[in-house]
C-alpha cells in the first residue's frame, strides 16, 4: 500500500520507521516517532506496518508529521504463538517488499528507524547508504545480560542447547550476576529454540549498528547502560520510556463519552483512591479458558474492585465474575493505570507494561509468561521493590495459579492498611519521581533524545 498522510518535502528530514510487527514492538515504535515529532516539527517519518496491522493501527491519531505505509503480511498474528516459527517469518520475508517500498517513496529516504530485533534493515541501510538506527524495546538488563552470554558462548565454542544439560557446563559468566543467569537459563528453556537463535543472531550483529536507542530510563538501570556505553563503539541512548505519555493531558480534557461503548473510565471514576485491581496479561499470549475461569473466581470471592482486560474472552467472562469488577476486551492502558482509583496491577511485565506501571507510580503483581517477562520480574520484585510475585504451579500445568491463591493473594495486595503493601506503593511513588524527572526538560532521557535527534537526525553525528 501506497503511503497515506502527509507528504514531506525534500526541506524536510524523511525517515522510515520499521517496527518488528507484534503489538509491544509497535507501540513502542510509534511512540517514539511521536516523540521525536514532537520535538522536531519539521521531520517527517512514514511509519511501516503489514497491512493486517494497518487495519488494526491505521485509524489511530498520530501527528500530521507521520504517515503509514504496509508491506504484505508475514504469518498471522492467530499463529503468532510459535514464536521460532513467527521469527523466521520476519526474518525471511520482510525485507524485500521493505526495499520495494523504499524505492517507491518520495522524496528519498534519509534515515531508517529499526526494530533492533529485525536485523536485515542494518544490511538495507549499509547497501543504500542510508543511515540506520536502531530501537531495543526491551530493558538495558536483559539486552546486557544477553550480550555477556553471547561472547561468553562464542568464546566456549557452546551451542544454545547445552543449557538442558544442567548448571555445571555453564559455572560463572563474567558480567552475569547468578540470578540473572536462572532467568536466562528459565527464558532459554521455556522458549522456542529457533526464537532464541534468531534473538542472539541479532545480538550478534549488534557492533553493525550505528545508533542505539534503548526504550529505558538510565535511572532505572544505570549499571547495564554504563556497561552497554563502555561495550559499544557507537553512541548508545536511554530514551525511555516510549511510551503515550504525552498524550495523558491532552486526553485529560476528553468527557468520558468520547471513550467508547465500555465506559471504563467513567466505572472507574466512581471507586475510591487506590482500591481498584487493574488486570492484563498482555497480547501475545493467551491463557488457557481454565486458567481464566479460575481467575474469574478468584476475583469474584475476593471481594476486591478491579478492572480485567481479557480480550477474546471478556463477554464470556462478564458474567462469572461479579459485581465489584468490569471486565472488558481491551481499554487505554496508561489512562487507566494513571487513574486515581487503580492501586495495583496484575501484569505480565511486558516492558511496555513495566514502564507504564513505573511512569504512573502503580505497584505490580509480576506473573510472566513469555521471554524478558521473567527478568522484568525480578527487576520489579527484587531490585525496585515495587512488586510481589505472583507463586505459579510448576510449568505444564493448564492451572498455573488457583482461584483460592488468587482470591487470598489480590485481597493482601489491595489492602491499604497492610504495611508490607505501603512499602511496594512508596516504592513505586519514588520511581514515578525518578521517571516524570527524567522526561522533564533538562532530564536524561529528554537530554538524550536531543542528542540523538542532533546526532542522527539532523546528521551531526557522521
Amino acid at each position: 500500500m501506497d503511503p497515506i498522510g502527509v507528504e514531506p518535502t525534500t526541506a524536510h528530514p524523511h525517515v522510515v520507521a520499521i517496527p518488528f510487527p507484534c503489538q509491544g514492538h509497535i507501540n513502542a515504535m510509534m511512540s517514539l516517532c511521536k516523540l521525536l515529532s514532537s520535538r522536531k516539527n519539521n521531520l517527517h517519518i512514514t511509519f511501516v506496518v503489514t497491512e493486517e496491522w494497518l487495519g488494526c493501527i491505521g485509524s489511530e491519531p498520530k501527528p500530521a508529521t507521520v504517515r503509514f505505509a504496509s508491506i504484505p503480511n508475514v504469518v498471522e498474528r492467530a499463529k503468532a504463538v510459535d514464536f521460532g516459527g513467527f521469527n523466521e517469518a520476519v526474518m525471511t520475508q520482510m525485507e524485500a517488499p521493505f526495499e520495494q517500498l523504499l524505492d517507491r517513496l518520495e522524496p528519498p529516504v534519509a534515515r531508517i528507524l529499526a526494530d533492533f530485533e529485525l536485523q536485515w534493515p542494518v544490511g538495507v541501510g549499509a547497501r543504500r547508504k542510508i543511515p540506520v538506527a536502531s530501537l531495543w524495546t526491551m530493558s538495558a538488563s536483559f539486552f546486557s545480560v544477553l550480550h555477556h552470554f553471547y561472547a561468553f558462548q562464542q568464546n566456549k565454542h557452546l551451542s544454545l542447547h547445552f543449557l538442558g544439560d544442567g548448571e555445571d557446563q555453564m559455572g560463572q559468566i563474567p558480567g552475569i550476576a547468578s540470578t540473572q543467569l536462572e532467568d536466562l537459563r528459565t527464558v532459554l528453556h521455556e522458549n522456542d529454540p529457533r526464537g532464541m537463535e534468531t534473538v542472539f543472531d541479532g545480538i550478534s550483529k549488534a557492533p553493525k549498528a550505528q545508533y542505539l536507542l534503548l526504550n529505558s530510563v538510565y535511572e532505572l538501570e544505570p549499571q547495564a547502560f554504563d556497561t552497554l556505553k563502555a561495550i559499544f563503539p557507537f553512541p548508545v541512548y536511554p530514551i525511555g520510556p516510549a511510551t503515550r505519555y504525552l498524550e495523558i493531558e491532552e486526553r485529560s480534557s476528553k468527557t468520558v463519552t468520547e471513550i467508547g461503548p465500555d465506559d471504563y473510565l467513567k466505572w472507574l471514576d466512581f471507586q475510591p483512591e487506590d482500591s481498584v485491581l487493574y488486570i492484563s496479561l498482555g497480547s501475545f499470549l493467551a491463557l488457557s479458558d481454565a486458567q481464566m475461569d479460575e481467575f474469574a473466581a478468584g476475583l469474584r470471592s475476593s471481594g476486591v474492585r478491579f478492572l480485567w482486560v481479557a480480550r477474546d474472552q471478556a463477554s464470556r467472562l462478564k458474567e462469572s465474575c461479579g459485581d465489584m469488577g468490569l471486565v472488558v476486551p481491551w481499554c487505554d492502558q496508561l489512562r487507566v493505570l494513571c487513574h486515581p482509583s487503580v492501586g495495583g496491577f496484575w501484569s505480565h511485565c511486558g516492558w511496555n507494561s513495566t514502564q507504564e506501571a513505573v511512569y504512573a507510580g502503580v505497584p505490580m503483581l509480576a506473573f510472566p509468561l513469555f521471554l524478558d517477562q521473567v527478568p522484568n520480574s525480578r527487576q520489579i520484585v527484587e531490585d525496585w521493590k515495587t512488586g510481589w510475585s505472583v507463586k505459579r504451579a510448576e510449568a505444564g500445568s493448564e492451572i498455573l495459579v488457583a482461584k483460592e491463591a488468587i482470591s487470598e493473594l489480590v485481597q493482601r495486595f489491595m489492602d491499604l492498611e497492610s504495611c508490607e503493601g505501603n512499602e511496594i506503593r512508596k516504592r513505586a511513588g519514588e520511581l514515578k519521581h525518578l521517571c516524570r524527572q527524567a522526561i522533564a526538560k533538562s532530564g536524561s532521557s529528554y537530554t538524550n533524545l536531543d542528542a540523538f535527534i542532533c546526532d542522527f537526525i539532523e546528521g551531526h553525528g557522521y
